[in-house]
C-alpha cells in the first residue's frame, strides 16, 4: 500500500492501492505505443514542453513543497529548495537540448562518421523518498527531451507527491502515456524489467535494492542506471577559521536532516585541529531543537519515518556498545514523531558495524588523521566512492588531495553538492552510471555510429 504518513506525529493521512498487474502491463503497453510517436517529435518540440515543465515546477513551488513536508517530513525552507534545482534541471536539459542532441561528426580511416543520438524506448524509474521531486527531475528531464518514454515507481511513502509531479508533467504538454505514475509494489518490478518492451531502469536507493534491480536487469540485458549511497569523506588539512569550517561541516550533514546520499558522513581532521573540531562540531549539533517541519523557524525536521529513526538510533547505540565514543544526541525523541537528536560520533574502528555502515540521519562520525597519507587511506576505507570534499587554506593542496580520493565526485573547499550541468554519481558500492549534465543525456541514448 502506498500511502501519505505524517513523520511529525505518525499519522496516516492518505492511502493508495498498488495498481492491478492488468492496469500495469497496460500501462506498459501505452507507454511503448506513445516511444514510437514522441521520438519523431522535433528536439524543439520536446525541449519547449520540457521547458514550460519547469516554469510550471516553480509556479506551484509553494504547493508542492508542503506536500513533501507533509509526506517526508522536509523542512519548508529545504522543500522551496528542492523546487528551485528541480526548475533548474528541467530547464537546463529543455535550454541545451539541441546541443546534447546534435550528431557528432567523426573522421575515420578511409572515410567518414557520424554519430547520431537517438532515444531507446521505455525506460523504468525507481525513485527514493529522500528527495521526492529533484531525484524524479535528474532523470526524468533529459529522457523526455531525448525522446525516450517513462514509467516512473516512487517510493511508497510518496503518493501524493508522484502524482504532483505527474500533473505538472501533463499540464506542460507531456502526452498522457509519455510518462506514467505507477503505484507498483517491488514484486511486480521483476516482470516489468522483463518485458522486451521496457529498455532500461534508473535505480536511486540502498545498496540492497540496486544489487536487487541489477540482478534482475543483467539477466534481461537491459541497461541500468544506479545511484546508491554514500559515506562521503569531508577532509580538512588545515583552517584559518575553524568556526566557519565546523558550520559548514554541521549545516552540510545535516541538511535534509542527515538523509542526503552524498553529504559528508565522516569528518576526517588533522591531529592539530582534530580535538577543537570535534568540541565545536559537538556544541553547534546540540543547538538544534525538534519542531515542526511546516513551521520555518524549525532546526530539526523528523526523518522520514519513525522506524528509520528507531533503526538509526539502534546504529548509534551498536557504535557506542562496540566501542565508539557518543559526545552528543542520538536519541529518540519522546512521543511518536521520528526525531532523532543529532549525534557526533568519535573513535569509530575498522572491524565496527558503523565503521563501513551507512548512516543515513543526522550523525556524524569524526576521525583523527597524522598525515595527508593518513586521511586519504581513511577516506578510501569504505566500500562506497560517491563524493567527497577537501578543506585547505591552500587549494592546490587541497585538490591535490582530491585527486587520490576513490569518489566519483571532489568538491574543493566546498560541501558536495548537486547543479544541473555538473554530472553527478558514484563508483564501488555507490552505483554504477552518472545523471544530471551531459552525462545525465546519454545513459540511455543510442549512439548510433553511421559509416558514410
Amino acid at each position: 500500500m502506498y500511502k501519505v504518513t505524517n513523520p511529525a506525529d505518525g499519522t496516516v493521512v492518505e492511502e493508495f492501492p498498488i495498481i492491478s498487474d492488468e492496469n500495469l502491463r497496460d500501462a506498459i503497453e501505452r507507454a511503448d505505443v506513445e516511444y514510437h510517436s514522441w521520438k519523431n517529435r522535433t528536439v524543439a518540440e520536446r525541449a519547449a514542453i520540457v521547458h514550460r515543465a519547469a516554469e510550471l515546477f516553480a509556479e506551484r513551488a509553494d504547493e508542492l513543497a508542503a506536500i513533501i513536508t507533509l509526506e517526508m517530513g522536509k523542512r519548508i525552507d529545504e522543500a522551496r529548495g528542492e523546487l528551485g534545482i528541480t526548475n533548474e534541471i528541467f530547464r537546463y536539459y529543455a535550454d541545451n537540448a539541441e546541443q546534447l542532441t546534435a550528431d557528432e561528426p567523426m573522421d575515420i580511416v578511409g572515410g567518414k562518421a557520424v554519430v547520431q543520438k537517438r532515444p531507446i524506448g521505455v525506460i523504468l524509474g525507481i525513485m527514493p523518498w529522500n528527495y521526492p521531486y529533484y531525484q524524479v527531475a535528474r532523470f526524468a528531464a533529459p529522457n523526455l527531451v531525448l525522446g525516450n518514454t517513462i514509467l516512473l515507481k516512487h517510493a511508497s511513502s510518496c503518493p501524493r507527491s508522484a502524482a504532483a509531479i505527474e500533473k505538472v508533467l501533463q499540464d506542460a504538454g507531456v502526452p498522457r502515456d509519455a510518462y506514467i505514475n505507477v503505484y507498483a509494489s517491488s514484486s511486480q518490478i521483476e516482470w516489468v524489467l522483463a518485458d522486451p518492451r521496457v529498455q532500461g531502469v534508473s535505480l536511486t536507493g540502498s545498496e540492497r535494492a540496486g544489487r536487487a534491480v541489477a540482478a534482475i536487469a543483467g539477466a534481461n540485458l537491459k541497461k541500468m542506471v544506479l545511484e546508491l549511497g554514500g559515506s562521503d569523506p569531508m577532509v580538512i588539512l588545515d583552517s584559518d577559521d575553524l568556526d566557519k569550517t565546523v558550520k559548514i561541516a554541521v549545516d552540510s550533514r545535516m541538511g535534509n536532516t542527515g538523509q542526503a546520499c552524498n553529504a559528508p558522513k565522516r569528518m576526517i581532521i588533522m591531529s592539530d585541529l582534530y580535538d577543537e573540531f570535534v568540541e565545536k562540531f559537538a556544541k553547534r549539533l546540540e543547538r538544534f531543537t525538534p519542531g515542526d517541519p511546516a513551521d520555518p523557524k524549525t532546526t530539526l525536521a523528523p526523518l522520514s519515518s519513525r522506524k528509520a529513526a528507531e533503526d538509526l538510533v539502534g546504529q548509534i547505540q551498536g557504535a557506542v556498545n562496540d566501542g565508539a565514543t557518543l559526545h552528543t544526541g542520538g536519541q529518540l525523541h519522546d512521543g511518536p514523531g521520528a526525531y532523532v537528536q543529532p549525534a557526533l560520533l568519535t573513535d569509530v574502528k575498522p572491524g565496527m558495524k558503523a565503521y563501513h555502515d551507512e548512516l543515513f540521519g543526522p550523525v556524524a562520525i569524526a576521525f583523527r588523521a597524522e598525515s595527508e597519507d593518513d586521511a586519504i587511506r581513511i577516506a578510501n576505507d569504505t566500500p562506497f566512492g560517491l563524493g567527497s570534499s577537501v578543506f585547505s587554506t591552500d587549494r592546490e593542496r587541497a585538490a591535490r588531495v582530491g585527486s587520490r580520493i576513490d569518489a566519483g565526485m571532489v568538491y574543493v573547499n566546498q560541501a558536495g553538492g548537486s547543479q544541473a550541468d555538473l554530472p553527478f554519481g558514484g563508483i564501488k558500492a555507490s552505483g554504477v552510471g552518472r545523471e544530471l549534465g551531459p552525462l545525465g543525456m546519454e545513459e540511455f541514448m543510442n549512439k548510433k555510429v553511421v559509416r558514410l
